[in-house]
C-alpha cells in the first residue's frame, strides 16, 4: 500500500513546490522532429502480504510543432500476488497500449487510450484457466508539470469505459489514478 501511495505523494509534493513557469509553453519556439519524440511511463511497486508490480513504458511523438497533441505506444506488464489466501492468488498480464493526449492549456491535458492486455481468464465450462486478450478503453485527463527543459511529471485520472467482463478494472467504481514521468530527447 505504501508503494502505491508513494508516487502520487511525490508528484503532489513536486507540484506544490514547483517554481516552473508552465505558462510559457505556448510561447516556446517550434520544435524539430527529433525534439518531438519522448519516452516515459509509469512504475508501481508494492511489497508485503500483497505484492503488486506494474511497469508501463511508453514512446510518444508530439504531432504538432508546439507539442500540444501527442500520440504514442507502450507496453504494459502487471504482476499481483495476494498471500492472504491459501493457496496464494497470483495474477500476471502483459500487453500494449496506443494513446493520444491533447494539452488543453499548458499544465492540463485530455487523454484517451486503447489498452489490450493478455490476462488469465477462468473458463467455468472447461474448469481451466486460459490466457485471453482483453480490451480496455481509458479516457480522462491530467496535470503535467515540467521539471526541466526536456522532462516532466504527470498525474492523471482515467475511467475505463468499455467495462469488458474480464477487464482488470472490473468492479472499479471510481477513477483510475496514475502518474509517471516523460523525458524528451
Amino acid at each position: 500500500m505504501r508503494g502505491a501511495l508513494l508516487l502520487p505523494g511525490v508528484l503532489l509534493a513536486s507540484f506544490a513546490f514547483s517554481q516552473g513557469n508552465w505558462a510559457g509553453d505556448w510561447d516556446d519556439p517550434p520544435q524539430r522532429f527529433r525534439d518531438r519524440i519522448w519516452v516515459g511511463g509509469g512504475l508501481n511497486l508494492g511489497f508485503g502480504t500483497v505484492t503488486a508490480v506494474q511497469v508501463d513504458p511508453v514512446l510518444g511523438y508530439k504531432v504538432d510543432e508546439k507539442g500540444r497533441y501527442s500520440v504514442g505506444v507502450g507496453f504494459s506488464y502487471w504482476y499481483y500476488r495476494d498471500n492472504r489466501y491459501v493457496p496464494a492468488y497470483t495474477f500476471s498480464g502483459k500487453g500494449y497500449r496506443v494513446f493520444n493526449r491533447f494539452r488543453v492549456i499548458p499544465p492540463l491535458f485530455l487523454h484517451a487510450e486503447f489498452l489490450h492486455l493478455n490476462v488469465p481468464v477462468y473458463d467455468y465450462n472447461d474448469r481451466v484457466t486460459r490466457d485471453q486478450w482483453v480490451p480496455h478503453i481509458l479516457v480522462g485527463g491530467g496535470y503535467m508539470q515540467r521539471v526541466g527543459r526536456n522532462s516532466s511529471i504527470y498525474l492523471q485520472l482515467l475511467y475505463e469505459v468499455l467495462q469488458h467482463p474480464n477487464s482488470v478494472y472490473r468492479g472499479l467504481s471510481g477513477p483510475i489514478l496514475g502518474g509517471g514521468v516523460g523525458i524528451g530527447f
